[in-house]
């Protein structure tokens, strides 16, 4: 018998239309701590991606269904939500909340519960890249509440969330203790 601990897997979602964003870059910290205890990271690029809109027909919530009726690339995700063990979820701020590539995403989530036992039992980590230097006045402040009433609503653990202003392209590199607190989180995600 094999004492050998199972790779933690943790699914980066990155919500920006930006695929080299202040977001993303967070992302990629968070994603460096993880792999530097272990973890196995896949990135997607919702953005890059053909996820359409929720329609609200509730086939997802009916005893005998299957999962989404919606046929699209969440197809795809659904399974990858489900088999990692922590999430990763990087957005900027877009009027006042996550963007909308974020929002189209964690609306289609809902159909999650169909998809197995207890499919949000994750670590998640949010990163929050946004243009005021005021986490209030720019909306992230509205974007983590999100996050924090979608998790607990659905009994998922939120295990960080880290943000910083960035309003240029590149911005966050500047942002060394950000840098810094997102690769700790990582760490923590898949540790």
């Amino acid at each position: 018998m094999s004492n050998k601990k199972k790779q933690h897997k943790v699914l980066v979602l990155l919500g920006s239309p930006r695929k080299n964003g202040n977001s993303a870059i967070l992302a990629r910290e968070i994603a460096t701590g993880a792999e530097s205890v272990g973890a196995a990271v896949e990135s997607l690029f919702i953005q890059g991606m053909d996820i359409k809109a929720c329609q609200a027909c509730w086939s997802c919530q009916k005893p005998d269904s299957k999962g989404c009726a919606i046929k699209d690339d969440m197809q795809e995700i659904f399974p990858k939500l489900i088999e990692a063990d922590s999430w990763v979820i990087a957005t900027p701020v877009h009027w006042f909340n996550m963007s909308t590539q974020t929002k189209l995403w964690l609306d289609r989530c809902f159909a999650l519960s169909k998809y197995g036992d207890n499919p949000f039992n994750k670590k998640i980590a949010i990163a929050i890249a946004y243009g005021d230097v005021d986490p209030y006045a720019s909306g992230a402040v509205n974007a983590i509440r999100s996050f924090q009433d979608s998790f607990r609503y659905v009994g998922a653990e939120i295990a960080g969330v880290v943000y910083g202003s960035a309003l240029e392209r590149g911005d966050m590199e500047k942002n060394e203790a950000v840098l810094k607190a997102a690769k700790k989180l990582g760490k923590k995600l898949a540790g």
